[in-house]
């Protein structure tokens, strides 16, 4: 099959790979109809996740139709078209019951941090992702959602990460109604919290990033108040903040940006040295500029195992500071009727579509913010 394939920071292709198989009772194996770029990616092809491998295939986000099931799978048959999330999950142990999906214990015992993913370096699982023509799924019971026959794809393929990872990011916020919420960063987990927000209840709903082109865009889809911190070369953000919300700041505010943020020399420089893990630019501008009292979330991806926040602002202040990947699977059918209500324009973020032969200049439009790109979506060749 077709697949991409990591060569190396900066470097990747679409080569010929192995079609995965069938390697216990309850996997799936999916021919990919749409395969996305995440945001996250971006980590995984500036060489800032440890143990990414070379010869992996990235991909978190897709969907796809059902080729083949495992002897134990009860829930799935051949021709179904499912959405997977990121999440790879079994469904039975203590984090599961509990709802919380992107923990699960049995996923992942590569890492004692997280749960395990597709497509997300060895530190996930070393599972192979979706941007390829063919993906195992394992647990294949647990986590796909099985697409209604009325919904096109792309209707729901967002369903597999950025959507449910910004609507829980604005529900971790416990967001009261009339309070006005902060978000960093307008890409498209930013759009999609902005919108979740309001959703949420709240009053007014501000959008903080640094490329024009991104805030025009977040502007007309989540109707909200923009700035662009590099209008003042990045300097005093937090005061102009709380210059627009009666010299108190926001009351809740979310970094939906994580480890690539723009806007500080110190925090890209330690971060290029590996003095910390990334640049915790968006997540240090929302502790400083929450009003007392508020509620922080950090939604953007930071890698293990440190990073330069200002923890001392944040106990004096008396903030909450939450952050979490995505619990997906319990998002689904609440986020599936605001779909179909029409309350969230999915495709509408999309910008640019192509075969999965265009990944390579696809990531590098996506990581240097050209041609107004917003989201990317591959059409795998046995789509």
């Amino acid at each position: 099959m077709l697949a991409m394939n990591y060569r190396g920071p900066y470097r990747v292709r679409a080569a010929e790979k192995a079609e995965p198989r069938i390697e216990h009772p309850n996997d799936a194996i999916v021919r990919v109809t749409r395969s996305c770029i995440c945001g996250s990616d971006l980590h995984l092809y500036h060489g800032l996740v440890p143990d990414t491998r070379i010869g992996s295939t990235f991909g978190h986000e897709f969907a796809g139709v059902v080729e083949e099931v495992g002897p134990n799978v009860a829930t799935l048959k051949r021709g179904d078209r499912i959405v997977v999330p990121f999440n790879i999950a079994c469904g039975t142990c203590f984090y599961c019951q509990k709802g919380l999906t992107s923990l699960c214990d049995r996923a992942n015992t590569a890492c004692a941090l997280m749960g395990g993913a597709f497509g997300y370096s060895h530190t996930t699982g070393g599972y192979e992702g979706g941007q390829a023509e063919y993906v195992r799924v394992p647990y294949a019971d647990t986590g796909p959602m099985v697409v209604p026959p009325e919904m096109d794809t792309e209707d729901v393929l967002f369903l597999s990460d950025i959507l449910p990872t910004g609507y829980q990011a604005a529900e971790m916020g416990e967001i009261k109604p009339g309070e006005t919420v902060c978000v960093f960063g307008a890409g498209p987990v930013g759009l999609f919290t902005a919108k979740s927000a309001w959703l949420m209840g709240a009053g007014r709903v501000i959008v903080v990033d640094g490329v024009d082109y991104r805030l025009d865009f977040v502007r007309g889809y989540a109707n909200v108040e923009t700035v662009n911190y590099s209008d003042a070369g990045g300097k005093d953000i937090v005061g102009r903040l709380r210059q627009m919300t009666d010299g108190r700041g926001p009351d809740v505010c979310i970094d939906a940006v994580g480890c690539e943020a723009s806007g500080s020399f110190m925090h890209k420089m330690l971060g290029m040295m590996k003095l910390q893990a990334g640049a915790a630019t968006a997540l240090e501008w929302a502790i400083q500029s929450v009003r007392r009292g508020g509620n922080v979330v950090a939604i953007g991806v930071y890698g293990p195992p440190f990073n330069l926040v200002p923890i001392g602002d944040l106990m004096n202040k008396g903030l909450t500071l939450r952050g979490a990947q995505c619990n997906v699977k319990r998002y689904l059918p609440r986020l599936l009727e605001h779909i179909r209500e029409g309350r969230i324009d999915t495709k509408g973020i999309i910008t640019h579509r192509g075969p999965l032969d265009a990944a390579p200049d696809f990531y590098e439009i996506f990581a240097r913010k050209q041609d107004n790109c917003i989201k990317c979506v591959l059409y795998p060749n046995a789509a």
